[in-house]
């Protein structure tokens, strides 16, 4: 099958998989998010597949999550700094961020700052506490950079060989 179609087969068959996976009473409980997953997914992607991708996807997301659960909890004690406590605080770990990608695996700055983005996410629109929604986003990635890596060598074993 040409590799067009098997992509489009493995993803639309897993991408069911991890919807109906994240609806589960298992996955609502520990409060596991499918949009963070599905980033994760394309974070294996866009870090070049294969073993490498999983890895920098899962380690740059959850080193970006940590980065932002810490700047959500700064930014409560900016409070002077009045309108500008969150902005100041974002900066802050974008800035971090970006110091951190000269260390080995932290290099993928933009899979740093979908994890970012992904716990602030679950914490501003969830409301869940910045400590406690650290473990859901880790899980979640985890779990969203397996299905990248499971996708890709479905659709390398479904793809014909081409000349």
């Amino acid at each position: 099958m040409p590799s067009y179609f098997s992509l489009a087969l493995v993803v639309g068959v897993l991408a069911v998989l991890a919807t109906w996976i994240f609806g589960l009473p298992v996955a609502k409980d520990n409060n596991l998010q499918v949009w963070i997953a599905f980033i994760a997914w394309g974070g294996h992607f866009h870090c070049g597949g294969k073993f490498g991708g999983i890895r920098d996807t899962v380690v740059c997301m959850t080193f970006g999550a940590l980065v932002g659960m810490v700047a959500v909890m700064l930014a409560g004690h900016l409070v002077s700094l009045g309108d500008f406590a969150a902005p100041v605080a974002v900066g802050l770990g974008a800035a971090v961020i970006c110091l951190a990608s000269k260390v080995p695996y932290l290099g993928t700055i933009p899979a740093s700052v979908y994890g970012f983005a992904a716990i602030a996410g679950v914490i501003l629109l969830k409301g869940t506490p910045p400590q406690e929604a650290i473990l859901p986003t880790f899980i979640s990635v985890v779990i969203g950079g397996i299905f990248g890596y499971v996708s890709e060598q479905l659709t390398a074993a479904l793809s014909k060989k081409e000349a």
